[in-house]
């Protein structure tokens, strides 16, 4: 069966008029200012994050999957594993976002998309696995860095149907996307949790979040998938942190599974301890942007998850893709942004010599500091700050250079309005406020001169693109 939740709709006039008109009950159930208050990150001040990994060169891993039993309880239900056929399920590298791709038998599902300008990424990457449509499309959360993408996807794809939270949100991004869907005519379900995705008899996929009555953190409503193939299982978690663990764990959901998508790019507000231990996965998946500016992923879960699991994260590995008989299942790595992503691919096994383990480890941890000191390509300016309410957004330098600003632009959501930087330098460690009205500009604040508010008050983005017109940070309130 298909999801067809409560509130499900397939598109036409009525798809609009009943996402707005839930967003205008919510805002009066809860409060305009309650919608969108948590960017798309989460509420962590940037912090700089020791960034090390099991993995560091590309390579091959086969891993056999064990503790697994298929019984009907827990979802392994349908005509099981076919014989020569694999599940494969890439974690495409996006940067500071989510992007899934399941394939089975021809068939595809896309769960996220990243940022806006991760769309063309995207779209790119599923011509490349020769995808000329998609049979399903997963939204997990409004946030642009999970939807961003879906606009240039929704317009080069063929879609079945497209599944979403079911929870609405005032962004722009987020109305263009149900634009999309609506002009489309894709048909368009709420995931219900409990509820199974026909994706094919042989593979399980079980919706276990969002509840049916939302939280008010927009992140605690993600859809929680559990993938399963013969005895080899998935869980991707969205955004969906401490309060949906505890939740899931609380309901006796069957959360064991040997590779886990991590929630919110492994921030401090999930993969809880007690989670962790529940799901005991084999393979931890973060993923995340070199460089980010949100302290991801968080150094006492990244901790937690690599002594729990073999950690792979897209910010050093590049997009991860792995690949099951339904026994067995093999990891492959892809570097992005190195010289060195077509050198020779290195076998790891699993040994039972900690004699063994302890060296390659050691190896790893040099290699691992020499990529994380050398390896990011990213923009040292970044959005820091945006009110919504007062009217300013704050860019920060991190670097440890002057940045000429000259011909960087920040835009709202939909590109309503911009600002275009003259011949403004931020200092090294420094950070301006841009203001909307009029004023003095001075080295720390300055002024757009408009007379009217820019930012919509009920949840808006700042974009900064920098001279080139390449997106270089974003922030979501």
């Amino acid at each position: 069966m298909i999801i067809l939740g409560k509130a499900g709709r397939t598109p036409g006039s009525g798809l609009l008029r009943w996402i707005f008109g839930t967003i205008i009950i919510l805002m009066v159930i809860a409060g305009i200012n309650c919608i969108g208050q948590e960017n798309d990150q989460g509420a962590e001040e940037p912090q700089q994050v020791s960034q090390q990994t099991g993995e560091t060169d590309l390579f091959e891993a086969q891993v056999r999957a064990e503790n697994a039993e298929p019984d009907q309880e827990n979802g392994l239900s349908g005509k099981g594993p076919v014989a020569g056929e694999n599940l494969t399920v890439h974690f495409i590298d996006v940067g500071q976002g989510d992007s899934v791709l399941l394939e089975y038998d021809g068939k595809t599902m896309l769960v996220d998309a990243g940022e806006r300008d991760q769309g063309s990424v995207v779209t790119a990457y599923l011509q490349d696995q020769n995808a000329s449509s998609i049979d399903y499309i997963v939204a997990t959360h409004p946030h642009s860095d999970h939807i961003g993408g879906m606009g240039e996807v929704l317009n080069s794809f063929e879609v079945g149907y497209f599944i979403d939270s079911g929870f609405p949100h005032t962004s722009k991004t987020y109305e263009n996307m149900l634009t999309a869907i609506d002009e489309k005519d894709i048909p368009f379900e709420v995931a219900e949790k409990g509820e199974k995705i026909e994706f094919d008899p042989a593979v399980d996929i079980e919706v276990l979040n969002p509840e049916s009555e939302y939280s008010d953190e927009l992140n605690e409503n993600s859809v929680v998938l559990r993938v399963s193939y013969g005895e080899v299982s998935f869980l991707l978690m969205g955004d969906a942190g401490l309060e949906t663990e505890e939740r899931l764990m609380n309901a006796g959901s069957d959360l064991d599974s040997d590779i886990l998508k991590v929630g919110h790019h492994a921030s401090r507000s999930g993969s809880g301890e007690a989670f962790i231990s529940a799901v005991s996965p084999e393979v931890s998946i973060i993923e995340l942007g070199a460089g980010n500016d949100y302290g991801h992923p968080h150094a006492e879960v990244l901790e937690r998850l690599q002594k729990a699991s073999r950690v792979y994260r897209t910010d050093l590995d590049g997009s991860i893709i792995v690949t099951t008989d339904g026994s067995a299942y093999t990891i492959i790595t892809q570097k992005t942004g190195s010289e060195s992503e077509n050198q020779e691919i290195a076998s790891y096994k699993e040994t039972e010599s900690q004699e063994a383990k302890s060296e390659e480890t050691e190896s790893e941890e040099v290699e691992s500091e020499i990529r994380g000191a050398s390896g990011s390509q990213e923009s040292s300016v970044y959005v820091s700050g945006l009110s919504l309410k007062d009217e300013w957004v704050k860019i920060t330098n991190k670097g440890f250079s002057p940045v000429s600003l000259a011909g960087w632009k920040i835009e709202d959501d939909g590109n309503k309005h911009a600002y275009s930087f003259t011949s403004f330098t931020l200092e090294s460690q420094a950070t301006v406020t841009l203001y909307t009205g009029e004023g003095t500009d001075t080295a720390t604040e300055l002024y757009m001169g408009s007379n009217s508010p820019i930012w919509n008050n009920d949840g808006d983005t700042a974009y900064l693109f920098d001279n080139s017109g390449k997106l270089v940070s974003s922030l979501e309130m």
